[in-house]
């Protein structure tokens, strides 16, 4: 099997659209929550909060022609991608082009505003506002479409579609494609936009923080008092490369991907299963061939559902059987959906490189029905570790682990 290293990284987050921004914003421990004055108008919807991607510049080279079949989250999607290329080096590169180049890119939903658009149609009974590329901007794969159309890429190409674990099964896959030997470089992570719709669904699931008076007080992942998530948006993609074509060309490595696992609850649309929640990290440390004492950091799920941090936390306290320290970067950007497990990737690795890990935002006081883990609170902490994990679980049941080793001499 071959091995799989990260040679470029970029985002657009709330926190901020480059990785010293966004990592700057941790070190300042506040939150990117605000109250959304655009949600008054929607009557029985009960949060106000949400956090908006900050930054965000459309290049003036991305004209009508090339935004025609682009909404937000594949415009995100492409112009992160663009700058994980070029973080790379391999803007540009024939090798994008020739086949040996894949994508793997994920988003919960395509663009709503062209999902509108078609059910407009039903309502007025008229076809109107709607285009050639209105359909491409809707459909679930629009993201990594748009990045192979947009780069020219001939190579593979895997929509991941599921929720909240997009942009973590995006990685995965794409560590199997090239650890496989399907292909030498692939384009992966995951998006999602900012929309009334999205956050009117979890509402209406009662999962939504209600701290309106008090945005930067959550989301609360993991306390006592948490009351619900917060919607965010975002985009993060990672170029994974084939660790000797990398080596070869003198590629600057973040680090190597060295374990993936997922699995399925089978149970419950969308109540948590500890166990099968637990088992995507066993497959993950028995993909990576590591002992649970090896990992020295956990980016946890951590979205402040009352259920969700419970099942997610117990999980892991099975799995690792100590107090493994662990903290949630949504406590700073909120719930970015799709993109939330490329994002926290992202930061993840930065912080391992860094050796200063984030404490989880707004927790005061440990529920005492959540894991016995050791949970990052009040400061950020200064941990020297070679290895990292990063979990994500998603509505249906679907759960994801990465786990990432630091580029270290034996390279």
């Amino acid at each position: 099997m071959r091995r799989v290293v990260v040679t470029g990284m970029a985002l657009a987050s709330p926190l901020g659209c480059d990785i010293e921004t966004a990592f700057s914003g941790l070190q300042k421990l506040e939150n990117c929550i605000e109250y959304d004055k655009s949600l008054d108008e929607y009557k029985r919807l009960n949060t106000r909060l949400s956090a908006y991607v900050k930054g965000f510049e459309i290049p003036s080279t991305y004209n009508r022609k090339v935004l025609r079949t682009m909404g937000p989250v594949s415009i995100m999607a492409v112009r992160t991608a663009e700058l994980a290329l070029e973080d790379a080096g391999l803007l540009g590169d024939e090798i994008i082009t020739n086949g040996e180049t894949g994508v793997s890119y994920g988003s919960s939903a395509g663009s709503l505003d062209a999902i509108i658009d078609f059910y407009g149609m039903q309502i007025d009974k008229e076809v109107k506002g709607l285009n050639s590329g209105s359909y491409v901007k809707m459909m679930s794969q629009t993201a990594p479409v748009n990045i192979s159309l947009y780069f020219k890429t001939i190579g593979r190409l895997i929509p991941t579609s599921t929720a909240c674990t997009s942009g973590s099964m995006g990685i995965g896959y794409a560590y199997e494609a090239i650890k496989n030997g399907y292909e030498t470089v692939m384009i992966a992570g995951g998006g999602d936009e900012m929309h009334p719709t999205e956050i009117a669904i979890f509402d209406t699931l009662y999962a939504t923080s209600q701290k309106n008076d008090t945005p930067k007080l959550s989301p609360s992942p993991f306390d006592k008092n948490r009351d619900g998530l917060v919607l965010g948006e975002g985009a993060g993609t990672l170029i994974l490369e084939e660790y000797e074509h990398a080596k070869a060309r003198g590629a600057k490595i973040y680090a190597e991907i060295i374990g993936f696992g997922t699995s399925t609850d089978g149970t419950h649309i969308t109540n948590p299963n500890r166990k099968t929640m637990g088992r995507a990290l066993e497959l993950a440390l028995k993909c990576a061939n590591l002992s649970p004492d090896k990992i020295g950091y956990i980016n946890a799920h951590g979205t402040a559902t009352i259920q969700g941090d419970i099942a997610e936390t117990v999980a892991t306290e099975g799995v690792f059987k100590r107090k493994v320290p662990i903290s949630s970067t949504k406590s700073y950007t909120g719930h970015t959906l799709g993109a939330c497990g490329a994002i926290e990737a992202i930061l993840s690795i930065e912080m391992m490189n860094r050796g200063w890990f984030h404490p989880t935002l707004n927790l005061t006081e440990v529920d005492a029905e959540c894991g016995n883990l050791d949970y990052i609170m009040g400061e950020g902490r200064e941990i020297k570790t070679d290895y990292v994990m990063s979990n994500n679980f998603a509505f249906g049941g679907i759960n994801t682990s990465l786990i990432f080793k630091a580029l270290t001499s034996d390279y």
